[in-house]
């Protein structure tokens, strides 16, 4: 694996980790539409993170989404709860920064934050120990 892929990867861990950072800040601060919002992103960068590695990258979160279920957590790499957490995280996303008069609860907004946290963690091991042992 080339130098390149594997710093990109671990730019976007920490780009995910800064979202997980700021979706917990704001969580505690009530802000329940910023801490949706950037507890996806922290999703997605994990996400990238992953792709990183081996050279793929989309322009549409689709794309990142689709590849990364098909990639990684259909052929067993990550677990299939990680499925859920993504397509939840992206809905709830999608919903509160698009649709109007759209009203998160508390409850989903720490659910996908605390998600979020377990998401960005498995991706942070993964990485870890791929690029150790590559």
């Amino acid at each position: 694996m080339d130098e390149e892929r594997k710093a990109l990867a671990l730019f976007r861990i920490e780009k995910a980790k800064n979202d997980l950072h700021d979706a917990q800040e704001t969580l505690r601060l009530g802000m329940y539409n910023n801490a949706a919002n950037r507890s996806y992103y922290a999703i997605f960068h994990a996400a990238r993170a992953v792709l990183a590695l081996d050279g793929l990258d989309f322009k549409k979160h689709a794309g990142v989404v689709g590849t990364f279920s098909k990639n990684y957590i259909k052929t067993g790499i990550f677990d299939p709860s990680m499925a859920k957490m993504i397509k939840s995280a992206f809905s709830i996303r999608s919903e509160s920064d698009y649709e109007d008069f759209y009203v998160l609860s508390k409850a989903d907004v720490e659910q996908q934050v605390y998600d979020a946290g377990i998401f960005t963690d498995e991706v942070e091991k993964y990485l870890n120990k791929r690029i150790i042992l590559e």
